[in-house]
């Protein structure tokens, strides 16, 4: 399915689409998406993409890209351990993204999440990774 881009970044950037493939509207998604919550959508690149709602009931700046650095497995958020766990080797990812323990080499990519006329959009992250302090080893 082609998905043109739209305006937003330096690189442009999508839309974040639900389960259901419907635009997310931020308003919407915070009505049913509480504090803490990690919910997969479709971000760039048509990559799994984690929506993050902050303790404050606003969107993260960030999404956090679901792919496993090992092997590309979907890392899945485990809400009773508080991090993403792999189901395929074990590589654990702090709240944030951030690797902390192997086989996985590197942390989860990162990329903008906005908010342009009322829907999320995600657009490329090419900064400094704020959990590292490392260039981005996905830009």
């Amino acid at each position: 399915m082609f998905q043109p881009l739209v305006a937003g970044g330096a690189g442009g950037g999508i839309v974040a689409k639900d389960a259901l493939g419907n635009d997310v509207i931020a308003e919407e998604w915070l009505k049913t998406h509480g504090p803490g919550d990690r919910t997969l959508t479709q971000g760039l690149k048509g990559d799994p993409t984690y929506l993050v709602v902050e303790n404050d009931r606003t969107l993260a700046t960030y999404g956090i890209n679901a792919v496993c650095t090992h092997l590309g497995c979907v890392v899945p958020w485990n809400t009773a351990e508080n991090k993403f766990i792999c189901p395929c080797h074990g590589s654990q990812y702090n709240n944030q993204g951030r690797v902390v323990r192997g086989p996985a080499p590197l942390s989860l990519a990162l990329a903008h999440a906005d908010i342009d006329d009322g829907k999320v959009l995600f657009v490329p992250w090419v900064e400094t990774d704020f959990r590292t302090g490392e260039a981005p080893w996905w830009a």
